[in-house]
């Protein structure tokens, strides 16, 4: 039996799915289009990556074998609740045809994949009304995977709200009768939803598998932040950030200063109507837990730290560190320099830990299984020709 499985990597950004992975995999192949977090990459894994469009590559850039996964974290933009909703079929999410013409011509020479995976917002699941999902499953299946998704939120793992649809494709060369390990009652409801706007074919072609536990997570958002940090807002423009929540979040951020606990909260700045005018309000959670990391595109979306201590509010902006963690990432990963670039490869990038998990609980045990029965499948062989 091989000692690593095999992993070629699409839309690699920082390696987060390879961190994930871990030791027990070997990336024969990575691309990402964007020179930082390629730059990142290298520097990290000291492992070559492809840094161009995606587009333009061809099957002869790939290793001519047969992978054991094919890992492809396509960009969200069009897909996202937050976003313009182009679709499956707009110029960034429309990347995921890319992927596919070159998972299906390794497929021709006889290498596709044994699984692949592809990861996106949860999004995806109603965009253009649920067809965009089915029609990256009916890709899927007709190049003879059978299919699968799980939401799983870094919630779960790591003190960020974050859920995400992992997609799941197994090859029908490599399908065990009993892949089948759960049922549609186990699935989240806008998962079972999109299901059953499948046609028949595609439902035969689906598999339930288990969905992530209830909760792993055994840190809060205090413990990742950086309390001693320099560049602190000043007073004033701590009390400015404030004097833009509602009232019910003042009266709940001022009961926890009278209460004199240690506590720590993120927060947004967002714009809300309100008696038919745009009001700009700081949004405020204090659950221990942040809200989700979004690619810097401007200083609103930029997750703001209030830290509150000895009856003091201290008030900045989350540090690409400490959105690093967020992401599971270790802290002797090397961060680009530059504060947007940091804060773009975590925000466009995969939770580890959850990537672990998938790992652990569902990729790594469907191959060694498949190792397991090809071996007995070879010894079967050898005693009928003995």
């Amino acid at each position: 039996m091989k000692n690593k499985f095999t992993l070629l990597e699409f839309f690699a950004g920082g390696g987060m799915a390879r961190l994930g992975l871990g030791d027990s995999w070997e990336c024969l192949f990575a691309n990402d289009i964007d020179p930082q977090k390629c730059a990142s990459y290298r520097a990290n894994f000291r492992a070559n990556i492809d840094e161009r469009d995606i587009a333009a590559l061809v099957v002869d850039d790939l290793p001519q074998l047969q992978a054991d996964l094919a890992w492809g974290s396509f960009p969200c933009q069009d897909l996202s609740l937050a976003g313009r909703r182009g679709g499956i079929k707009a110029h960034r999410s429309g990347t995921f045809f890319e992927y596919w013409r070159l998972i299906n011509a390794l497929d021709d020479r006889g290498f596709a994949p044994k699984l692949v995976v592809l990861e996106n917002v949860v999004g995806l699941l109603s965009s253009n009304g649920g067809r965009d999902f089915q029609i990256i499953c009916e890709q899927l299946m007709t190049s003879g995977y059978l299919v699968s998704a799980l939401i799983i939120d870094a919630k779960t793992f790591t003190p960020q709200s974050r859920p995400r649809l992992f997609i799941v494709g197994i090859h029908s060369t490599i399908a065990r009768e009993n892949n089948d390990v759960a049922s549609i009652e186990t699935a989240p409801p806008s998962l079972q939803a999109a299901y059953n706007q499948f046609s028949t074919k595609l439902k035969s072609n689906w598999i339930w598998l288990d969905q992530v536990p209830a909760k792993m997570r055994t840190t809060q958002l205090a413990d990742i932040i950086d309390w001693e940090a320099p560049h602190w807002n000043s007073a004033a423009q701590t009390d400015n950030l404030l004097s833009m929540m509602s009232d019910p979040q003042r009266k709940r951020l001022d009961g926890i200063v009278r209460n004199r606990a240690r506590r720590v909260g993120t927060a947004f700045r967002r714009t809300r109507i309100e008696n038919g005018n745009p009001v700009q309000r700081l949004e405020a959670r204090f659950d221990g837990i942040a809200g989700c990391l979004r690619t810097p595109a401007g200083g609103s979306s930029r997750q703001i730290v209030i830290a509150i201590e000895h009856g003091n509010v201290r008030t900045r902006l989350l540090a690409p560190r400490e959105s690093a963690r967020l992401m599971g990432i270790p802290d002797d990963y090397l961060l680009p320099n530059s504060v947007s670039a940091a804060l773009k490869l975590c925000g466009d990038g995969v939770c580890v830990p959850a990537v672990r998990w998938l790992s652990e609980m569902i990729i790594a045990p469907t191959l060694a299984s498949h190792q397991t029965n090809w071996f007995a499948n070879q010894r079967d062989k050898t005693r009928l020709i003995a």
